[in-house]
């Protein structure tokens, strides 16, 4: 599906925030869009008279900010959100059947920041249930046969097919990066906690991250410099220590070879490219306990579940999906020694990481998103391993 419009998010924000694209023209825009593109993807929960609400909250920001100076940097840019996050005027639903006022609360400071920055919300989005493996109705948006990835398959999607130009996402295990890599957008997930997780559904809250898609790197920039806690400006928001070109670590070993062999030889074309570009990409042997990282990771992630579910899940066990329910069933068996191992050998993972970097001499890390290409079916979201 084409995009609209097809400038970046910073040259969007700037026509609207100037007036040469009127707010309300563009509206009338993304309407025209949204009714062509949004049956065939699904990427949103549905809502009754989304754009006769979204004109009166447009009119009300154009009354704000009469003049174009004053007026913040998302003006009018309408935003799709996760459905775990609580947005107020919304009902948040979290892909569950669960009676939806057990999971309302306050508005997610994430959502807060955009809306100061003049956003609008255009809606929620699919997330699959509580941010977990049970996938929704949304479909991929360059082939519907095939899953848009998870668990914020809405959000990838939505930005895929161009229904908005940005929209807030989480991940766990691979809930951003893997459907951006699937939809063929950017996913941006930052450090743990740069975008705070408050009014967010946590799955797993030792690794849950908050985080968003957007069309292009620009458009990733702009938002991470309003959404990152102590961003500065440079390359990767951390300041000038690291504007020169840093040297490209790829982790050979049991991780890798979790990649199918077309997103390998995918991967190994991508480095290629970036070694043709002046870049040093250097192969470095890391994560030879791969599978102990994965049980590590799975167990924090489903002992946390279960205990915060605990007692959602006393009372209306029959209302989760089986891959929810299984997963809090697993955690109810894990004890707190156990999780308190899991959590010692994820910090101990960190340390190794930064270790062998340094000693490499490394700047970041390059790995695959995903296995391979995104899987044909919508009974899975994909392989979130890499």
């Amino acid at each position: 599906m084409d995009s609209l419009p097809s400038q970046s998010l910073p040259a969007l924000s700037e026509v609207l925030r100037s007036g040469r694209l009127p707010l309300m023209d563009y509206l009338t825009q993304v309407e025209e869009r949204f009714e062509r593109g949004e049956p065939a993807v699904l990427a949103f929960v549905p809502e009754d008279g989304r754009f006769t609400r979204l004109r009166r909250e447009a009119a009300v920001l154009l009354e704000q900010y009469p003049e174009p100076e004053e007026r913040p940097p998302l003006f009018g840019v309408p935003v799709g959100v996760k459905d775990i996050f609580q947005v107020k005027g919304f009902l948040t639903r979290a892909g569950s059947r669960l009676p939806p006022e057990l999971l309302q609360g306050t508005e997610a400071d994430s959502v807060r920041r955009l809306r100061q920055a003049g956003a609008l919300i255009l809606g929620k989005t699919v997330s699959t249930e509580f941010a977990y493996f049970a996938p929704g109705p949304t479909r991929n948006p360059h082939n519907p046969a095939h899953t848009p990835g998870g668990s914020s398959s809405g959000s990838a999607a939505a930005v895929g097919a161009g229904l908005c130009p940005l929209a807030l996402g989480t991940q766990t295990i691979g809930s951003i990066v893997r459907p951006a890599a699937f939809c063929g957008v950017v996913g941006f997930k930052p450090s743990y906690e740069r975008i705070p997780r408050s009014g967010v559904i946590p799955l797993s809250e030792s690794l849950d991250h908050v985080g968003f898609f957007t069309a292009d790197v620009d458009g990733a920039a702009l938002v991470a410099s309003l959404l990152c806690q102590e961003w500065r400006a440079g390359m990767g928001g951390w300041g000038d220590e690291v504007r020169a070109r840093p040297v490209l670590g790829v982790p050979e070993g049991p991780y890798l070879e979790k990649a199918s062999a077309e997103g390998l030889a995918h991967f190994r074309e991508t480095c290629g490219r970036l070694a043709d570009a002046g870049y040093e990409v250097k192969p470095v042997a890391a994560m030879a306990d791969f599978q102990e990282i994965v049980a590590r990771h799975q167990t924090i992630v489903a002992a946390e579940a279960a205990r915060f579910h605990a007692g959602w899940f006393a009372r209306y066990e029959e209302l989760y999906h089986p891959k929810t329910a299984e997963l809090i069933r697993r955690g109810q068996a894990v004890s707190e020694a156990e999780l308190a191992g899991a959590r010692a050998g994820r910090q101990k993972l960190r340390h190794e990481l930064e270790a062998v970097m340094g000693r490499a001499g490394l700047g970041l890390w390059l790995s695959p998103a995903a296995p391979g290409p995104a899987p044909t079916g919508l009974d899975s979201t994909g392989d979130p391993v890499m």
